[in-house]
């Protein structure tokens, strides 16, 4: 029997049973396999892939829409991954030009590797800014911060999606609402009743991923990570947006190293929607 080309093998919609396929081909490409985080982006996003006719996956990757379902206003593409055996054959691609026109008119945005950027320019997105990614184990900051944080309750969420909703500037009602059972903590600034801010932490592999982190100012942004390390034991790990430079300074004071930088990049819009004053650090960069 004949194997066919690539060109002709079929993209389909993956669903959370290729959970496994989909952290095979990111054990394939050297990245971890974030289990964890591969099961939130499909439960909340949608897949795309390619069967492999010998086994697993040709590629894949995820979009998470935001906005009312029958308009969403902004889409993040991330997982853009293609398996080691079939790389540099123009799969990756073809996988991104079929999301491009499957998502019509929808602003999309993704954070790019110094490797993935070519393609994605070639397709129209434009840099607009950068994440820098920091890891390590936190020093605890013994200095007051005159900031109030404590663990959100059920009857925090409706506040903390309205506040979210204002900074990012679009519903991710159906993302931030799956955080209690994703994260192993989420926390809420609050002052006078009011929350100002709120972040979680979140388990991939070793450390503790922090995000998002949506706060009023810097002051509370370093509270909400403060009060994140503080019940944990393992290394923390953030991507935060580079014009944040005070943040940036102090995580590396207290402990954090740089481990890179990925190009933030848009298509059909010339800027992300929402507050980037208020916006620290992503979900996750493949879903923004």
């Amino acid at each position: 029997m004949s194997i066919p080309s690539l060109a002709a093998l079929p993209i389909r919609r993956l669903t959370p049973r290729d959970l496994v396929a989909c952290a095979d081909l990111s054990e394939d490409r050297g990245w971890p396999r974030e289990e964890h985080k591969w099961g939130l982006l499909l439960a909340g996003g949608t897949g795309y892939g390619i069967d492999d006719p010998a086994g697993g996956l040709v590629t894949a990757c995820v979009v998470t829409e935001y906005g009312p379902r029958e308009r969403p206003e902004l889409a993040a593409i991330g997982m853009v991954l293609v398996a080691g055996r079939h790389a540099r054959q123009g799969v990756g691609r073809r996988l991104m030009r079929h999301v491009v026109e499957e998502t019509g008119t929808t602003p999309l945005t993704l954070h790019a590797t110094a490797y993935g950027r070519p393609l994605y320019e070639e397709l129209g997105f434009k840099a607009i800014g950068r994440a820098e990614m920091v890891r390590g184990v936190f020093i605890s900051d013994d200095s007051a911060s005159g900031v109030f944080t404590r663990p959100a309750t059920a009857e925090d969420l409706a506040s903390v999606l309205r506040l979210d909703e204002e900074v990012f500037g679009t519903d991710r009602t159906h993302m931030i609402a799956r955080l209690p059972a994703f994260a192993d903590q989420l926390r809420v600034a609050e002052e006078n009743g009011r929350i100002t801010g709120y972040a979680a932490a979140w388990p991939n592999m070793a450390t503790q991923v922090v995000g998002p982190v949506i706060a009023r100012d810097t002051r509370t942004a370093k509270a909400l990570v403060s009060s994140l390390a503080a019940h944990t034991d393992r290394p923390l790990r953030t991507d935060i947006d580079t014009r944040h430079e005070e943040l940036l300074g102090w995580l590396k004071e207290r402990g954090l190293s740089s481990v890179g930088f990925n190009s933030v990049m848009t298509h059909r819009i010339p800027e992300l929607p929402g507050d980037w004053t208020r916006r620290f650090a992503p979900l996750t960069v493949a879903a923004g």
